[in-house]
C-alpha cells in the first residue's frame, strides 16, 4: 500500500469549475491555489506551490483554480481574495490560508493536516 499516492501528480493541476468536486474527492489530500494571472502575490505564490507540489508527492495533490475563469467555485468556497488556499482532506474544507506566504510558513500548516 506504499505506493498508494505513485500515481499522484507530482505538479499543480490546473481545475475549472466543471471538475472542481470530482478532483477535490478524488484524493485523500488536497490544497487548491485560488489565484489570478493579473495578481501579483499569486505570481509570487506560484512557484512555492510547484515545489510543495514536488516534496509532497502522493501525500498531497495541488489544484490551481484561476478564479477570474471560474468564478462558481470561487463564490461557493468565498474567496474574497487571492492568493487563498483551500485545505480539503477527503473531499470537505478543513483550512483556508489568504495572502502569498512563505514555503516555511506554509509547511507546519500542511504537515498540522497529513
Amino acid at each position: 500500500m506504499s505506493d498508494a499516492g505513485a500515481d499522484w501528480p507530482g505538479e499543480p493541476v490546473n481545475v475549472s469549475d466543471s471538475e472542481f468536486n470530482e478532483f477535490i474527492g478524488k484524493y485523500p489530500y488536497v490544497i487548491i491555489d485560488c489565484w489570478a494571472p493579473w495578481c501579483g502575490p499569486c505570481r509570487i505564490l506560484g512557484p512555492v506551490i510547484d515545489e510543495l507540489a514536488g516534496d509532497y508527492k502522493g501525500k498531497i495533490v495541488f489544484g490551481k483554480l484561476n478564479t477570474d475563469e471560474n468564478q462558481a467555485t470561487a463564490m461557493t468556497h468565498g474567496i474574497m481574495s487571492i492568493p487563498t488556499l483551500l485545505f480539503f482532506k477527503n473531499g470537505e474544507l478543513v483550512d483556508k490560508t489568504m495572502g502569498a506566504m512563505p514555503k516555511t510558513a506554509l509547511e507546519p500548516k500542511i504537515q498540522s493536516h497529513l
